[in-house]
């Protein structure tokens, strides 16, 4: 598997920090942290709150649920998403897994789907990691990371 470039690491390390900050500055008129972001990386990023941000790829599906934070991170070449759905309970995972491997996408490697954990999954377009955790304030939540694979062009 091939290094990841420092762009994309750049933008990676960008994507943390603004999952982190993010949150904590809705309340705030404007986000700073967008501009922040925008600088460190040279592309753009669009903390889009509670939807699914622009450009997201229909390629990638997503549970039918309450989105609870979205923002997006990178230019068209190189976006990266991060998208917070609401689900039942555990069980969802079951449901999320047939959901990519039926969009064509591999299951790489994580833990049991159907209990708080995580998993990797690939596509020759993009990678997407799927987190399964009980949050306090949302109940149960799926959190996808997706990001393009260098090779695609996407």
């Amino acid at each position: 598997m091939p290094s990841p470039s420092r762009s994309f690491r750049r933008g990676a390390l960008a994507l943390l920090v603004a999952l982190a900050l993010a949150p904590s500055l809705a309340a705030c008129g404007g986000n700073p942290i967008e501009s922040l972001i925008e600088k460190a990386t040279g592309g753009n990023v669009d903390l889009g709150g509670g939807s699914v941000p622009k450009g997201f790829p229909s390629e990638v599906p997503l549970y039918d649920g309450e989105v609870v934070y979205g923002i997006a991170v990178g230019d068209a070449a190189g976006k990266a998403f991060n998208v917070t759905v609401r689900v039942p309970d555990a069980q969802a995972g079951e449901d999320i897994r047939s959901q990519l491997e039926d969009a064509g996408f591999e299951l790489l490697g994580g833990s049991d789907a159907t209990a708080a954990g995580g998993a990797a999954f690939a596509s020759d377009s993009y990678g997407v990691v799927v987190v399964l955790t009980e949050d306090g304030s949302h109940g149960w939540v799926a959190n996808y990371t997706v990001t393009p694979n260098e090779s695609s062009g996407s």
